[in-house]
């Protein structure tokens, strides 16, 4: 058995281990099968000649640990036996998270042939988590460990995200912000549900206006002609238009106005892909005219 120390970078907001503190006496997680000091050998290590074995160090005390659970168990789910989740509580089994280097939490690793690989830190979107397990699958079968996987799979949609794409299909915007809302009140972090009821809201702000004409007509020192423009400028992909424009009523209103400007151009930030020079550059230039 070989054990290589894990030293892959992170994604940042993890839990330093040793800010963590009074453990729950009851945290069976849902997904994946428990690893102790007992079992981490012959049901894992052993195991991962035959089939991937994928390694999550978590804590029931890391809202962040049970998100990249729930993203995992759903995989493993729906990959179906291609590979196996063992799930590591650091709090219950503190000599297998010694034995593994464990200095924060959440921390995926991978087992393959009984060697250990870094997969990642914090909770990565749930698409970039499906192509990594794609590709470690494919990296184990070039080693002769389990299978190449036959197609992408996906993780099965929520019942609210489900009602949502089929009330966006037939236009009705009104359903779709109803069961985006319903979701986020059952998972108020879940950034699918986020982006989604962003979405939607900036459909119907949208809906009935004549792009053309609100664009032509816009007065710079009336609110909501600038927040309109800048929603048609957002759907119609011109990005830094939008920004600038409300960077630059940021700047011209004040006290509730500028708020409710901050407030609007934030909610546009979350249509836009995070690593988009023009996002990145509307944020220091929001966070210079707010500070």
């Amino acid at each position: 058995m070989s054990f290589n120390k894990p030293t892959g970078t992170g994604f940042g907001n993890v839990f330093d281990l040793s800010t963590l503190k009074n453990p729950p006496q009851d945290a069976t997680p849902a997904f994946g099968k428990v690893v102790t000091q007992e079992n981490l050998v012959a049901e894992f290590v052993s195991k991962s000649k035959e089939k991937v074995i994928i390694l999550l160090c978590w804590s029931p005390r890391s809202g962040q640990s049970k998100e990249i659970l729930e993203i995992l168990g759903k995989l493993e789910q729906a990959d179906k036996d291609a590979w196996q989740l063992g799930t590591v509580d650091v709090d219950a089994q503190p000599q297998v998270a010694q034995a593994l280097q464990i200095k924060s939490v959440p921390v995926a690793i991978a087992i393959i042939a009984e060697q250990l690989m870094p997969l990642f830190e914090s909770v990565p979107p749930a698409d970039q988590v499906r192509l990594v397990i794609n590709k470690l699958l494919e990296l184990a079968s070039q080693k002769g460990v389990g299978k190449a996987p036959e197609g992408p799979t996906e993780i099965p949609m929520e019942a609210e995200e489900v009602a949502a794409f089929e009330a966006m299909e037939k236009g009705d915007y009104k359903a779709a912000k109803i069961s985006y809302e319903a979701w986020l009140k059952r998972k108020p972090n879940e950034q699918v549900a986020v982006i989604g009821l962003a979405q939607v809201n900036l459909m119907l702000r949208i809906e009935g206006l004549d792009p053309v004409l609100t664009l032509k007509n816009a007065k710079e020192n009336d609110l909501t002609s600038q927040l309109m423009c800048a929603d048609i400028e957002i759907a119609s992909g011109n990005y830094e238009a939008a920004f600038d424009r409300l960077l630059r009523a940021v700047k011209a209103f004040s006290a509730d106005d500028r708020d409710k400007v901050k407030a609007h151009l934030i909610s546009l930030f979350n249509l836009v892909d995070p690593t988009d020079p023009r996002l990145i550059k509307a944020r220091g230039q929001l966070a210079s005219a707010l500070f």
